[in-house]
């Protein structure tokens, strides 16, 4: 009886858009969660019988529509940690799985999980975790190489930098052609393996006798390292140019210290000075105008001077590059990158499964993951000091409340009414 039938329809219709209006409340209790992903609602219809002759009253179904491909606008933050992708992808994350026995936090990176809600924070464990628990998870980096092949959360180690001892000294400068004295010189410092600053000093003499040529003495704390003789092109030679460095040799006698042969325009030019630990000056490349040169002029011109080697430093901080750089800094002026983080995307992101804290999960409906460098690949470039806000749109889930309301609405007057007629139909026997 179709009555009946109505009934069902009606009851149906009800707790469809009691599903939706669900859909709805969670939206806009969380029009401000960092990195929501809203829930729309997709209406179906059930058939039971259809023809040309006759409609049978079938129901309606709702399943929840994703949005997690629909960008929320991105804003500035604060918090240096904070990333924000905009464009395609989700950061990888992990879930913490409990503490081992030293109470250290463990995390279960066999189970992926993806997020939109960049608002990472160093934890007390030095794990960058946003504000759901979940851990940043990027590619480990050795020696500024990428270990593009694991996933791990991405913790931040803020032990001392170690010392490093210098072993290489690059210098480009130009010896002045006429100048008003012949000697002149380069102040620099290096370390040794404790981290002890040891200051160098280069002391330049042009020749009286010999046109286009100048000695070299390195010394640190009043001892000789050793002596070289520098040659520059008078440009004899088409192929290296005058004023460009021609020769290098240790000057007569000294046998504390070798050169590079000059093989040609190009090649490198340097000094080793062979002590407890060598130090190598470099000093350009033969026959080009990169390094040590003498072109006009009356005084020493240093352009740049390059030392390697540190003292030991303290931790002072972290920083996350466009690239996905994580970055420690120290307080000696040097800096490490220990982890990259990439940017993983999906053939069909609003098929993965929804899990709490604005994470998702794999599903086959999804498709593969693809774990890609920033701004490669489809994937989306990185903002950082910036969160993306949830998608949600309070104007628009208002106008779909009071469509479900009123849907709703009108569902119990089909069924009132529905229920009238039945008892108009059991009353006609009285």
């Amino acid at each position: 009886m179709s009555l009946f039938g109505s009934m069902t329809t009606a009851i149906s219709g009800m707790n469809a858009q009691s599903r939706a209006l669900g859909h709805i409340s969670d939206n806009v209790a969380n029009s401000s969660t960092t990195g929501y992903k809203r829930v729309d609602s997709t209406f179906e219809d059930l058939l039971t019988q259809s023809t040309s002759k006759i409609h049978t009253p079938g129901a309606v179904s709702v399943t929840p529509d994703a949005t997690v491909s629909l960008q929320g606008s991105i804003t500035q933050s604060e918090n240096p940690l904070a990333l924000a992708i905009s464009g395609n992808g989700l950061f990888s994350v992990a879930r913490p799985s409990g503490t081992d026995n030293a109470g250290n936090i463990q995390y279960d990176s066999a189970t992926p999980l993806f997020t939109r809600a960049g608002d990472f924070t160093k934890n007390s464990q030095g794990y960058l975790v946003n504000g759901s628990g979940y851990a940043l998870e990027g590619w480990p980096v050795t020696d500024g190489v990428a270990n593009t092949g694991t996933l791990t959360p991405v913790k931040i180690d803020t032990s001392a930098y170690p010392p490093t001892a210098t072993t290489r000294a690059t210098l480009a400068a130009n010896l002045p052609a006429t100048p008003t004295t012949n000697s002149f010189s380069t102040q620099m410092t290096g370390y040794d393996e404790l981290g002890n600053a040891k200051p160098v000093t280069l002391n330049w003499t042009k020749s009286e006798t010999v046109a286009n040529q100048w000695t070299v003495e390195a010394t640190s704390g009043g001892a000789s390292l050793g002596t070289a003789v520098a040659t520059f092109s008078d440009g004899a030679d088409a192929t290296m140019p005058a004023g460009t460095l021609l020769s290098l040799a240790p000057a007569d006698g000294v046998t504390t210290l070798t050169t590079t042969a000059n093989s040609g325009k190009g090649s490198d030019a340097s000094i080793t000075f062979n002590g407890t630990t060598p130090l190598t000056l470099d000093l350009g490349s033969y026959g080009t105008a990169d390094g040590v040169t003498q072109y006009a002029g009356t005084a020493y011109e240093q352009r740049s001077l390059v030392v390697d080697g540190a003292p030991a430093g303290a931790y002072s901080g972290v920083t996350i590059r466009d690239n996905g750089d994580v970055v420690l800094s120290y307080d000696n002026g040097k800096s490490k990158t220990v982890a990259r983080v990439p940017v993983v995307t999906f053939p069909n992101p609003d098929a993965l499964q929804r899990e709490d804290g604005q994470a998702f999960s794999l599903t086959t409906e999804a498709g593969a993951m693809q774990v890609s460098e920033v701004g490669t690949e489809g994937a989306g470039t990185l903002a950082t000091s910036a969160l993306e806000s949830s998608n949600v749109d309070i104007t628009a889930e208002f106008s779909k409340m009071i469509v479900a309301q009123r849907a709703y609405t009108a569902n119990t007057r089909v069924l009132t009414t529905t229920d009238e007629m039945l008892a108009d139909t059991i009353n006609i026997r009285r």
